[in-house]
């Protein structure tokens, strides 16, 4: 995958088309223009079979010029990276940056191809691509250009791990609105992923993780609840409300919610105590964090 950076400091993750894929996308795009120069050259061929050796020739080299280097490069213009190959080979012509290429990217790119593509029979393409880091011939490289992979396989998403049961509904009534979306991600990718860390530095970024989220949220750390624990408990409820204004939700789940969320708004200490059922089979990676005096979450000495 290649790390390119925007204007606007945004970090693309584009993965570059490797020598096969393009070579096949491009054996593709030369058999159908080959196919199209020579039916345009049979039929040249009686348009101009009253002109002199001279004109027959430059009606030759025009209509080699034409087909086998305008029409790619007003392909490309127009389909804004995408040739017959290309789009069957799931490959895409972009600038460096990830924009879409204009008219003097396909010009510069088409006009090298005739030297390092059709003249040296791709050799010249097939080294450079080799020795670029990014699979770049070179009109890439002078028209600035990258050809990337569109159809790529997708990555496994892995579920976020689902609270105790006897944390359900205890958050409803805590305002998400201020918690901005950086911060989800770090959720979400800590909890995936939880399993694999050292269990200190487990219980170390849960807990910064829930100070951040306790701040955003501007309500108190409950108390008695770990931080991994708290936050698996937060992220499910924003998937609920996620998913109640997808979809709806019938009234009387409403009035149910409502209820808990007056429950959750009350002091811990206020609240029915709610027994505790152990799992299963513990996780070490989630080990109960002690709360210190008024920081919130601490991971164990």
């Amino acid at each position: 995958m290649s790390d390119l950076v925007t204007g606007d400091a945004v970090v693309l993750g584009l993965r570059p088309a490797r020598v096969p894929s393009r070579a096949l996308a491009f054996a593709l795009d030369l058999f159908v223009y080959l196919t199209g120069y020579l039916i345009v050259s049979v039929g040249l061929l009686f348009a101009t079979a009253s002109l002199d050796e001279a004109a027959a020739a430059a009606v030759t080299v025009a209509s080699f010029v034409l087909v086998l280097v305008g029409v790619p490069i007003a392909v490309e213009t127009l389909s804004h990276g995408k040739s017959l190959g290309k789009l069957a080979c799931g490959l895409r012509v972009v600038r460096e940056d990830g924009g879409p290429i204009r008219f003097r990217h396909a010009l510069v790119r088409g006009a090298m191809g005739v030297v390092e593509l059709l003249a040296t029979f791709g050799s010249v393409a097939c080294i450079a691509s080799l020795v670029s880091e990014r699979g770049r011939r070179l009109g890439d490289v002078f028209a600035g250009t990258l050809v990337i992979r569109e159809r790529v396989p997708g990555a496994r998403v892995m579920p976020v791990p689902a609270p105790p049961p006897w944390l359900a509904g205890r958050f409803a009534g805590l305002d998400l609105s201020a918690v901005p979306e950086g911060l989800w991600l770090a959720v979400r990718q800590y909890l995936t992923r939880m399993n694999q860390l050292d269990p200190a530095i487990g219980a170390a970024m849960a807990a910064k993780l829930a100070d951040e989220l306790v701040l955003r949220t501007g309500a108190p750390p409950p108390a008695g609840v770990p931080a991994a624990a708290y936050l698996m408990a937060v992220v499910h409820e924003r998937q609920s409300r996620d998913a109640a204004r997808a979809f709806g939700r019938p009234p009387w789940q409403e009035h149910h919610q409502r209820q808990q969320g007056v429950a959750a708004s009350l002091p811990y200490a206020a609240q029915a105590p709610v027994p505790y059922v152990a799992p299963v089979a513990p996780s070490p990676e989630v080990a109960p964090v002690r709360p210190t005096g008024g920081s919130g979450f601490a991971p164990p000495s």
